[in-house]
């Protein structure tokens, strides 16, 4: 008999369930048995209220069953997301996430490394701005919009597609004259690229374009300055604008309506990534989405891919356009969103 304070243990389900303890083992494990062996396990797992010992599974197996997940923070809307969605994706797998906000600090971000893998984790994705990152050659890693040599794969949605689409809509809605404003880090990295997509789109499209362009860390009022110097008679030079991400363009609209220019009747504004108000409602502008919920999906998978050398060095996912209020659509309702 179980000693009443004592937690059930595998036996005590087999002994319950009248099964061998090789048949418990299997339907813990995922391994197949017969469909009645399986059911009489999984109804003595739950009467007896049997808890599976991860830590005991990963000694036998050399996992820990756990990733770690490097992001700046999770309060940019769009980190967020990223992390919400590749947990899901790792818990899809029977894996914990290790979150580690790094507040975009260099060296906090290999601070955070060098800890993960003491602590033995499987695996780390990573969001990372530190272009001098160590990782051990035993860990496996994957980049998020950031290729960082041929042997850590890279997952990012198609910047260069989604920049030049934002210049192929704008083109579409009747813009003639339009700005790219953008606020980055200076490391090569594939956001980069919607700038590149952008001025394509623009002269294919035979668009008159000016850019803005500030690195992280300088003031934002340098984008108020360079739409000031652009109004005339209070009418703005610019009928539309497309901005590197959504946050970017909620606070540009805000400048744009204080400027006393409506949006989007008399200026009509994209921004990229894809960010919903509390996470699940309407689009705070229109944008171009990211396709985040397949991006975190794809990270999971090359993670615990075994072999390296198929393990692809960029995987770029297509975009696409959503409409949030801030363009004009005559299909769509242009009540402003903000």
């Amino acid at each position: 008999m179980k000693k009443e304070n004592n937690p059930p243990t595998m036996k005590d389900v087999a002994r319950e369930a009248g099964v061998a303890l090789g048949t418990v083992s299997k339907v813990v494990n995922g391994i197949p048995v017969g469909s009645s062996y399986k059911t009489r396990v999984e109804n003595a797992i739950q009467k007896l209220n049997y808890q599976v010992n991860s830590y005991a599974q990963g000694l036998r197996a050399n996992k820990t069953y756990t990733a770690a997940l490097l992001v700046p923070n999770t309060q940019t809307p769009f980190f967020a997301l990223l992390a919400y969605h590749i947990n899901l994706a790792l818990l899809k797998r029977k894996y914990r996430m290790l979150l580690c906000s790094t507040d975009f600090d260099p060296g906090l971000e290999q601070e955070y490394i060098n800890m993960v893998e003491q602590n033995k984790v499987d695996g780390i994705i990573g969001l990372t701005y530190n272009p001098n990152l160590v990782i051990g050659n035993s860990t496996p890693f994957v980049s998020i919009d950031r290729s960082m040599g041929a042997n850590i794969p890279c997952v990012a949605s198609d910047n260069f597609a989604g920049g030049q689409l934002a210049a192929e809509k704008l083109a579409d809605l009747g813009c003639r004259n339009v700005a790219f404003l953008r606020i980055g880090s200076a490391l090569d990295n594939e956001p980069n690229k919607r700038k590149a997509g952008f001025e394509n789109g623009c002269q294919a499209r035979g668009l008159s374009y000016e850019m803005k362009i500030i690195n992280d860390g300088e003031p934002f009022e340098e984008f108020v300055t360079f739409l000031t110097d652009h109004l005339q008679d209070g009418k703005l030079s610019f009928d539309g604008i497309f901005c590197v991400n959504d946050s970017i363009a909620y606070r540009i609209i805000k400048v744009l309506r204080r400027m006393g220019c409506r949006v989007p009747e008399d200026v009509q504004v994209i921004g990229f990534d894809g960010i919903r108000y509390f996470g699940d409602l309407a689009y705070i502008c229109s944008t171009i989405v990211q396709p985040v919920p397949e991006m975190a999906e794809m990270c999971a998978e090359l993670l615990f891919q075994e072999n390296m050398s198929v393990k692809p060095p960029l995987v770029c996912l297509p975009v696409t356009y959503a409409y949030g209020g801030t363009t004009l659509e005559p299909e769509m309702e242009t009540e402003a969103f903000l």
